[in-house]
C-alpha cells in the first residue's frame, strides 16, 4: 500500500468518466456464481412490465419482447396502493420447470468455477438455531413466490444474454457534495440466488449493490480517502474504511478489493465466509421473557452462551473470491455506464426492478433501482451519500486544520467571555443571597421573601450551569489543541475508531467426526420429531417421562458429535438443580417461607448488634 494517499490520486481536471476509471472496484466472486454486474437495457429489453393493484390482482402494462427503456419511463396513471414491476421469468408450467431445472444442471456442469459448501451451515450451528431454520423454511411455504424453477430459468436466460453480449457493467455516477467527490459504482444483477444457490435466506428477481469512493481535492489532485461498501445488516459509519486501513481494505493499486456474496452479492472487505443471522419475528412480551432468561442464565448463573439464539436463523454468505474476477488487470474488465438524475431510466421509472412477490417480509420482493426504495421514495445513498457511510459530519482533510482553528478560536472567545460572566454572577448572587437574609424575622417580608428566593433559586441554577459550562469549555480547548498538535506533526486518528460493528468472518473450526455432524445436522431435526411421534403412539400414559429421556440423550448425541460434551453436562446439572429448587419450593412453600423469615429475622439481629457496639 503506497504510504502517502497522494500517490493514489487523479488529477481534479478529471472528467466523471475518468475518474470513475480511476477508482474502479476489483469485485471478487466466489466459485459457482451464476450472476454478473450487467447493463439494465438486455434485461430490460427481456422482461415484461407488470402492474399490481391494490386489489390484490396483477395486469400485465407490456409484454415481454416488446417492452424498451423508452417505455419504460412512459407516463402512466395508477391508482394509489398500485406498484408497477419488471418480471424476468414469467409463470413456468410443470414441464417447462423440470426442463429448467435439468438444463440449469448441465449448464453448472459445464462451469469453470464450481461451488462447495464445506461445511454445511446447519452443523455450525446448534439444536435451537436449527430449530429457528425450520421455522423460517415452513414459512416459506405460506410466503413463498419464487421456487427454484424461476432461479434455474433466469440462470438460463442469463446465460444466454452474457453469450450474445458479454460485458460485465457497472452504472456509475459521480457526486460532489460537501467538499468531497464521490463515485458511486452500481451494480444491477438479473437474479439474487442466495437461497436456492447457495443455501441462503432469499431469491428475488434482480439486485442492486453499490460500492463507493470518497475523494477530497489537495493541490490539484483528488486523492481518495474512504471506500464504502453496501452490506446486509451494517449502516452509516460502519460501511467505510480509510485508505490506510491493513485490517480490511485491500488496495490493488488505487482500486479497492470487493469480495462479493455467492448468490447475496453483499460487499465485503474481507475474504471468507460470514454468518448472516435473520431473527424469527415474536411478540414482544415473548421476546421481553426470552431476554430476561438470558440475562438470568448468564449474569445470576453465571453462565455462558445465549439463551436466545434459537431466535436467529444461521445462514452463510459465501465471499470467498475464489471465482471469477472482474476489474482493472483481472480476467475480465469494467465497462462503465454513466448514469445521473437525467437518466430515464433512473429517475422516471419507480417501480421494482423484478417479480413483486407480495412477500409480507419482502425478503423475496425485487429491488427498486438505484435512486428508490421499493415504496418509491428516494433512496439516501442517492441523495445523502455522505450520509449513507456516516460522514456528513466529517470534513476533507484539508479543510480538518482550518476548521480546528477556527473552533479553537470560538471556544477560546467563549471561555473568556464565562470568566467575565461568572463572577459578576456570583457577586450578584452573593448580594441576593444577603438580602434575602435581611428579610428574616419580618413577617411582613413574606410575600416579597418568597419571590426573592425564587430568583435566588434561578440565579444559582444558572451560575451552576455557567461552571459547568466553563470545566467542559476547558477539556474542550485542550482536546482540540492536542489534536491540532498531532494534525501539524502529520499524526492521524486511528482509521478504525469510527468502527462499532464491524463484519467479520467466521473462522471454521475442525469438527469431530465431521461427516457424522454434517449427517446429523441434516437430518436431527427431522428425526427428533418422529421420534415424539413415536412415542406418543407407543407410550401414551407415560409420554412426558419418556419425552424428557429421548431430549436428553438427543442434547447429548448432539453436544459428543460437536465437540461440547463437558459443557453440556455442567448446564444440565444447573438446569436440573433449578428444577429441584421449584419442585422443593412448591412442595414445600410453608416450610420455605418460614425458613426465610428466620433468615431474615436473624440477618436483622445481627445487623442492630453491630450498631449497638459500634
Amino acid at each position: 500500500m503506497p504510504t502517502s494517499p497522494a500517490q493514489l490520486g487523479t488529477p481534479s481536471t478529471a472528467t466523471d468518466l475518468e475518474l470513475l476509471r480511476a477508482f474502479e472496484p476489483v469485485v471478487r466472486f466466489t466459485s459457482g456464481e451464476q450472476f454478473f454486474p450487467m447493463d439494465v437495457e438486455p434485461y430490460v429489453r427481456s422482461s415484461s412490465l407488470w402492474l399490481y393493484h391494490e386489489d390484490d390482482h396483477d395486469e400485465e402494462v407490456i409484454p415481454e419482447g416488446e417492452l424498451t427503456p423508452e417505455k419504460l419511463v412512459e407516463p402512466r396513471a395508477a391508482e394509489f396502493g398500485s406498484l408497477f414491476y419488471l418480471r424476468f421469468i414469467g409463470r413456468l408450467a410443470l414441464g417447462e420447470s423440470t426442463k429448467a431445472l435439468a438444463d440449469a444442471r448441465r449448464l453448472k456442469q459445464g462451469q469453470e468455477h464450481k461451488f462447495r459448501a464445506g461445511v454445511g451451515r446447519l452443523a455450525r450451528g446448534g439444536l435451537l438455531p436449527r430449530l429457528g431454520d425450520a421455522i423460517f423454511s415452513a414459512t416459506l411455504l405460506l410466503r413463498g413466490r419464487v421456487p427454484g424453477a424461476t432461479a434455474a430459468a433466469a440462470e438460463l436466460k442469463y446465460a444466454a444474454l452474457l453469450e450474445q453480449d458479454e460485458r460485465y457493467v457497472y452504472h456509475g455516477r459521480v457526486v460532489r457534495q460537501g467538499g468531497w467527490t464521490i463515485c458511486q459504482y452500481w451494480f444491477f444483477f438479473a437474479y439474487n440466488n442466495w437461497r436456492s444457490g447457495f443455501h441462503g435466506v432469499n431469491d428475488h428477481e434482480s439486485d442492486w449493490e453499490m460500492v463507493a469512493v470518497y475523494l477530497y481535492e489537495a493541490d490539484g489532485t483528488l486523492v481518495p480517502e474512504w471506500f464504502a461498501y453496501a452490506s446486509h445488516d451494517f449502516h452509516g459509519a460502519d460501511l467505510r474504511r480509510r485508505f490506510d486501513d491493513p485490517a480490511d481494505l485491500t488496495l490493488d493499486g488505487r482500486n479497492p478489493a470487493v469480495f462479493a456474496g455467492a448468490g447475496s452479492h453483499a460487499s465485503y472487505f474481507v475474504v471468507g465466509e460470514y454468518q448472516a443471522e435473520v431473527p424469527l419475528p415474536v411478540p414482544p412480551r415473548i421476546a421481553s421473557l426470552l431476554e430476561a432468561v438470558e440475562r438470568f442464565w448468564r449474569h445470576t448463573l453465571g453462565q455462558g452462551g445465549e439463551v436466545g439464539s434459537g431466535l436467529r436463523i444461521p445462514f452463510v454468505d459465501y465471499a470467498r473470491g475464489d471465482g471469477l474476477a472482474v476489474g482493472p488487470g483481472q480476467e475480465r474488465e469494467w465497462t462503465p455506464n454513466l448514469i445521473d438524475e437525467q437518466t430515464p431510466w433512473v429517475s422516471s421509472y419507480r417501480g421494482l426492478w423484478g417479480l413483486y412477490a407480495q412477500d409480507p417480509i419482502a425478503g423475496e420482493n425485487a429491488p427498486a433501482g438505484p435512486m428508490y426504495n421499493r415504496d418509491g421514495t428516494v433512496r439516501a445513498g442517492w441523495y445523502d451519500p455522505l450520509g449513507f457511510a456516516g460522514l456528513d459530519t466529517l470534513p476533507p482533510p484539508p479543510q480538518e486544520l482550518p476548521l480546528l482553528e477556527a473552533e479553537q478560536s470560538r471556544v477560546a472567545a467563549r471561555r473568556l467571555e464565562l470568566e467575565q460572566l461568572i463572577p459578576e454572577r456570583a457577586d450578584e448572587l452573593q448580594r441576593l443571597g444577603v438580602e434575602l437574609m435581611s428579610m428574616q424575622g419580618s413577617p411582613h417580608l413574606q410575600q416579597q421573601h418568597s419571590r426573592l428566593a425564587l430568583r435566588v433559586e434561578e440565579s444559582a441554577s444558572e451560575l451552576k450551569g455557567l461552571r459547568r459550562e466553563l470545566s467542559e469549555v476547558h477539556a474542550i480547548s485542550e482536546g482540540i489543541a492536542r489534536q491540532i498538535d498531532a494534525y501539524r506533526r502529520g499524526e492521524r486518528l486511528d482509521p478504525r475508531a469510527h468502527i462499532r460493528k464491524a463484519a467479520a468472518p467466521t473462522t471454521i473450526t475442525a469438527m469431530r467426526f465431521a461427516r457424522a455432524s454434517e449427517l446429523w445436522a441434516a437430518l436431527s431435526l427431522s428425526a427428533l420429531l418422529l421420534g415424539l411421534v413415536a412415542l406418543i403412539v407407543a407410550s401414551p400414559h407415560h409420554v412426558v417421562a419418556w419425552i424428557v429421556v429421548f431430549l436428553i440423550a438427543f442434547v447429548f448425541v448432539e453436544s459428543f458429535l460437536r465437540g461440547t460434551f463437558v459443557r453440556t453436562v455442567n448446564r444440565t446439572a444447573v438446569v436440573l438443580a433449578l428444577i429441584a429448587v421449584v419442585i422443593l419450593a412448591v412442595h414445600y412453600w410453608e416450610w420455605v417461607i418460614l425458613a426465610g423469615l428466620v433468615g431474615l429475622a436473624s440477618f436483622l439481629v445481627v445487623q442492630r448488634v453491630r450498631e449497638l457496639r459500634a
